[in-house]
């Protein structure tokens, strides 16, 4: 049985579909009696003509990959809704307020938050994001004309927003910047080739990829000597300053999940994990002295991957959730 948590990641996964074409729906929970999720498809994009702007409606619970102007229009009074923006991992979002009319008297609120939130669980976790929690949050009914134009911190933002009177609403404008170095991430896809970059910079970085995977380390900087070690409750890389860990978990926050191994050391060559948990994440921890660079790929694990294999291959994990 799928987890809550794979559940209400599945608004990614109908994100894959669409790119391939297809449609699928999704009752949310939560949603009330909206719609499912409508997401854009590839074709869509090859279509838009050099400097024509994509416009349309957004739903209650919604999902955004693309640039455009969308519009939210109540026809009923709607309590619990938010929309999910996420683009490409070089890239930033900026979310622009082009007209509001919601009545912040009466209760209603319109607010933009860096990151994503599934029930409680923040990605980037609070250990790796810039910025408090209450700073993350940029609510309209208290900023006003003061901060038309937000931008997000990584390449997932979202806003949620409760509008009680019918024909109330707001129009939004949605852009991508891009960032030369990307730190956090949630990937679009299931399978792809990364590499995360911390040029001397003392901060934290999680790639996320909601599926089980199969993930292969090729190369690793740190300025150090070889070495990796699997997590153990009186080993890791506690001390080292700048290590890479792989986590896994059944939810979206990193600082939450399991570790499951600790890389120390630089190397060059292939070093490759099996990892079935809900969602799996590798962290790169910098302590500003160097600069550190990991480059990794990653696929969806299949059932027939979960034989072990004679690779250059560490212990498998959360098979049972499967």
């Amino acid at each position: 049985m799928p987890s809550a948590f794979q559940f209400q990641c599945h608004l990614v996964l109908i994100f894959l579909a669409a790119s391939k074409g297809e449609t699928r729906y999704l009752e949310v929970r939560d949603a009330g009696e909206d719609d499912p999720f409508l997401l854009l498809s590839e074709d869509l994009k090859r279509e838009l003509s050099a400097g024509q702007i994509y416009r349309r409606s957004l739903r209650c619970i919604d999902m955004l990959s693309i640039e455009g102007q969308f519009t939210f229009t109540a026809d009923q009074p709607q309590l619990h809704c938010a929309t999910f923006f996420i683009g490409e991992p070089e890239e930033l979002i900026t979310i622009h307020y082009d007209f509001v009319n919601i009545d912040c008297q009466g209760g209603d609120f319109l607010k933009v938050f860096d990151g994503w939130i599934l029930k409680g669980e923040k990605f980037p976790s609070s250990l790796d994001h810039p910025l408090t929690t209450a700073q993350r949050y940029v609510d309209f009914c208290e900023s006003g004309n003061i901060q038309r134009s937000i931008r997000s911190s990584q390449n997932v933002a979202m806003i949620f927003f409760r509008i009680q009177q019918a024909g109330n609403g707001f129009t939004v404008t949605v852009k991508k910047n891009s960032n030369l170095f990307p730190c956090n991430v949630i990937s679009q896809t299931p399978s792809g080739r990364f590499t995360m970059v911390i040029p001397h910079q003392h901060r934290n970085c999680s790639f996320s990829i909601i599926y089980p995977v199969v993930i292969k380390i090729s190369d690793l900087i740190l300025g150090h000597l070889n070495g990796l070690f699997l997590k153990k409750p009186s080993a890791g890389c506690a001390g080292v300053g700048d290590f890479v860990e792989l986590l896994g978990g059944a939810g979206l926050d990193p600082s939450k999940m399991f570790p499951l191994a600790d890389l120390c050391h630089s190397f060059h060559g292939s070093a490759q994990m099996k990892i079935g948990c809900d969602n799996t994440v590798l962290r790169m921890v910098s302590s500003g002295k160097h600069i550190n660079r990991v480059t990794f790929e990653y696929h969806q694990l299949d059932l027939q991957e979960t034989e072990t294999r004679k690779e250059n291959s560490i212990e498998e994990f959360c098979f049972p959730s499967i």
